[in-house]
């Protein structure tokens, strides 16, 4: 770990500069630790792929007494947290057609067929890094390389909520209506963030997220039932765990 005071209010927590689950299991164990402490000049922490950053009160305290304070040298990283069962949620998808415009897109750039590309992309477990861009939105860790596809040169002005694309080596999920340059290869009829409901968001940092492949007669019917409040949202997104 590496510390830099970047304001008279806050300060960074470095980890490996590598994107990985590892990084992500150390991140947080430091971040967890921290809020142990319920240190009462912390302010916020806020993670990212890689770093902490961590808010104070600049007038209460200086960054120097506060790492004095944290003793962040102490923590131990063991496999813990690792070996902690992450939630999967299973998140229903059509996949191709009007729904997802650029799946052969993403098939062409790879000399895959469609169905390859769905079934890759299926067959993956997506460990959620943060949430931001806009609520809901998660940064997903884990597309296999061989359906990485660069974004579009010129983003759509407005892609539909529950749009699933690949951005580079990433993939993702719109919550809302967005402007995005995204390869979109489907949508799924869940509502993913919604304000009014509990849980507000499906997923949190440190869940995976794993899609599974529906057809059009699916999709219609859970999009319009959830909508009526006629089904939970419950009956097709599945929650399990890792063992």
């Amino acid at each position: 770990m590496e510390y830099q005071q970047i304001s008279e209010q806050a300060f960074m927590i470095y980890f490996e500069s590598n994107i990985d689950e590892t990084t992500f299991n150390r991140l947080h164990i430091v971040k967890t630790y921290i809020e142990s402490l319920e240190h009462p000049d912390i302010k916020e922490i806020v993670p990212s792929y890689r770093a902490l950053l961590v808010y104070f009160d600049g007038i209460s305290i200086k960054y120097e007494s506060l790492l004095k304070d944290l003793k962040l040298e102490s923590i131990t990283f063991d496999d813990i947290a690792k070996n902690q069962p992450r939630r999967i949620i299973n998140l229903p998808v059509l996949y191709g057609g009007k729904w997802g415009p650029d799946l052969e897109i993403v098939a062409q750039h790879n000399q895959l067929t469609a169905e390859q590309v769905v079934q890759t992309h299926t067959e993956g477990y997506y460990l959620v890094y943060m949430i931001g861009f806009m609520p809901g939105f998660p940064f997903l860790g884990g597309l296999d390389k061989r359906i990485h596809t660069p974004r579009k040169s010129e983003p759509r002005i407005k892609i539909p909520a529950g749009s699933v694309g690949i951005a580079n080596n990433q993939t993702g999920l719109y919550p809302e209506d967005s402007p995005g340059g995204w390869q979109i290869i489907g949508q799924t009829p869940i509502k993913v963030f919604d304000i009014h409901r509990d849980p507000k968001i499906l997923y949190q940092p440190g869940d995976k997220i794993k899609f599974y492949a529906i057809n059009e007669e699916q999709f219609l019917h859970i999009k319009k039932y959830t909508q009526n409040g006629l089904i939970d949202y419950k009956d097709w997104v599945i929650i399990n765990y890792e063992h």
